[in-house]
């Protein structure tokens, strides 16, 4: 038999969390293997052809601060881009793109593809080989064994995946794909807990049949943004609105004549599903009183006429819910390329996991995206990331890269999954955030960046751009409180912002810190400013200018948070031995010594985040570890 290279890394799964954790572990210098059921499909956009949204594009950011390349991709295939949230607090900023799926695709290829020390094979991983209790490589449907240090999987919704029509059951992971049913039970063997959940996306339609003029348009900014801090990424898309229609009660009446035949009304689908993203029938029983819903029409490409309809998931047979379209404003002569789809799949629930998302029952073995529990193309891609990152450090005896909850979107994400564990799909929302204020899509860069470069992965150029916009934002803050600004010379400005005017000079950062005034509309009122600002990197301006404003306007509130997260902190600092028995601990509540046991935290700070485990457990647990 042929014998076959050995790599330090294999990932089997090429979406979106396979694509980050392969690309990441090569660019630090690993030999990689990434396995895949189609090399055409590789990081497709399974719902929805959008990056980002609330938390989710912090994330990104974050993940392109790290080094990641889902940013970068986006960038150069969005069709639309929005800063979404403007009207609040800088924390609340979340960057969104709508991206050409097709192309999205296809620049992850290319950029997979020019990766040194990546290799391909196109096949199904059906079982994984293991010694001494320590993964060692993988085997294939074609019965091909590759051998690795290290293995992470990816499967996404295809493990022992069902999809749905009506009374339609079919066997797949995702629409015209094959479901993997082999792997499932041989990771049961070794003792993994397995359990299903449930997703569902909407029917696509024929532009061409959609009457936009009845619809509300929604177009992208016009000014220039994106999500990598790169600053200059190509991009030369057609830039495409998105349309908001709205359902109807007759369209409702025409849903909920067919709950009978929905596979989540009859019992068919039994398991979980995502609360926050829920079927369009599941919105008509949950939302009874509501007489419409939004709908947001989404095209998939610069050049197709296929829109995604955001808001109309559904499992229901595929005439009610094309007839329900044609019942709707603008959609009268609606025609579908294909109708919505639900689908049930095998995940593990994540508190089967280290931080560093190495499996504890399994030395070298990594989970990352769907398989843990979550859903979203972002929170995919951020666990793959840190997959691949930990399962080279792993290689080298170094520590795992773990964020801490105050440091990362990505800390509270990894965090969440293995303290808390999951009981429907894992959505991240900034709700989740104890620490929002520090965590801001600007700053992404400030929190990770030198950390990535110090493993290897973030290149010197992100590091010299991280230095520069820093040492600018500096330089342009002392420029600001040492410049003072006169009433005769700003008053009318001040006015016109409906501010109070000045009585005496005041320095020229106070007038920053007012809301009604941004450094951007102070710049052309102010000639010493103005000048200052000239002297600023054309392409970075706008960056270095929002970056140094938001520092200024909200000083107290940023530090006000850093003293609290310090606070917390110290109970992070305080270990809990390995595999100590918590049994012995009378004191504790008998759930608490329960889930302790079973989800084995590494300090105080993580077992407080459990739930079950009460603040008098903690109080138990700090006096026996602590004091």
């Amino acid at each position: 038999m042929m014998k076959l290279q050995t790599y330090d890394v294999i990932v089997a799964g090429a979406g979106h969390a396979g694509c980050e954790a392969a690309a990441a572990a090569a660019n630090m210098g690993a030999k990689v293997l990434l396995i895949t059921f189609d090399m055409e499909k590789i990081a497709q956009m399974s719902c929805n052809p959008a990056i980002g949204g609330i938390a989710k594009g912090q994330m990104i950011r974050e993940i392109d601060a790290l080094g990641g390349q889902t940013g970068i991709i986006t960038d150069k295939t969005s069709i639309q881009f929005r800063m979404l949230n403007k009207s609040k607090g800088p924390a609340m900023w979340s960057p969104r793109a709508q991206c050409d799926r097709k192309k999205f695709s296809e620049e992850w290829r290319k950029t997979l593809e020019n990766t040194a020390g990546l290799d391909f094979w196109q096949d199904e991983v059906v079982n994984i080989i293991t010694e001494q209790n320590s993964v060692c490589g993988v085997e294939t449907r074609l019965g091909a064994k590759f051998f690795a240090k290290t293995v992470v999987l990816t499967n996404g919704t295809f493990l022992n995946a069902m999809m749905y029509v009506g009374k339609e059951t079919f066997a797949g992971g995702r629409i015209a794909e094959p479901a993997s049913n082999s792997l499932p039970d041989k990771l049961k063997a070794f003792g993994f807990v397995v359990d299903r959940m449930k997703t569902a996306t909407p029917a696509r339609i024929d532009g061409r049949s959609i009457d936009f003029s009845k619809l509300i348009r929604q177009d992208g900014d016009t000014e220039k943004n994106g999500f990598s801090f790169l600053p200059e990424i190509t991009n030369n898309l057609l830039q495409r609105p998105c349309y908001i229609a709205h359902t109807n009660l007759t369209a409702h009446e025409i849903l909920l004549s067919g709950l009978k035949d929905s596979p989540l009304y009859n019992g068919t689908m039994k398991s979980t599903g995502p609360r926050y993203c829920p079927n369009i029938e599941e919105k008509l029983v949950t939302f009874a009183d509501k007489d419409t819903h939004l709908l947001f029409l989404e095209p998939e490409g610069a050049e197709t006429e296929e829109y995604y309809v955001n808001g109309y998931s559904s499992s229901l047979p595929w005439e009610m819910q094309w007839e329900a379209l044609k019942n709707m404003k603008g959609l009268e002569n609606v025609k579908i390329f294909r109708p919505g789809y639900g689908i049930e799949y095998d995940y593990f629930p994540p508190t089967q996991l280290n931080h560093s998302l190495e499996t504890k029952l399994l030395k070298n073995l990594f989970f990352a995206g769907q398989i843990n529990g979550t859903t979203g193309y972002e929170e995919a891609a951020a666990q793959g990331l840190m997959a691949g990152i930990n399962a080279v450090l792993k290689i080298r005896n170094e520590k795992p890269v773990i964020f801490k909850r105050n440091q990362a979107y990505i800390g509270v994400l990894i965090d969440d999954l293995v303290t808390k564990g999951v009981d429907e799909p894992y959505r991240m929302f900034t709700s989740r955030a104890e620490y929002r204020i520090l965590l801001r899509q600007d700053n992404a860069d400030t929190r990770l960046t030198e950390i990535s470069y110090n493993i290897g992965l973030a290149k010197k150029e992100r590091l010299n751009l991280l230095v520069e916009k820093t040492n600018y934002c500096r330089e342009l803050t002392d420029f600001l409180n040492r410049t003072n600004v006169n009433p005769a010379q700003i008053n009318d400005f001040l006015i016109a912002c409906d501010t109070a005017p000045l009585k005496e000079p005041v320095q020229t950062v106070k007038l920053i810190t007012r809301p009604q005034v941004t450094l951007n509309n102070l710049v052309s009122q102010v000639e010493e400013l103005s000048v200052k600002v000239q002297n600023l990197p054309s392409n970075r301006k706008n960056e270095i200018l929002e970056a140094t404003e938001i520092l200024i306007k909200y000083q107290g509130y940023i530090e006000r948070e850093e003293i609290n997260a310090k606070k917390l902190e110290r109970l992070e600092h305080i270990l809990i031995p390995e595999n100590f028995d918590y049994q012995k601990i009378s004191s504790l509540s008998t759930e608490a010594r329960i889930k302790l046991n079973r989800i084995r935290p590494v300090n105080i700070g993580q077992a407080s985040r459990i739930p079950g485990v009460s603040p008098s457990d903690v109080n138990i647990l700090l006096i026996n570890f602590g004091r």
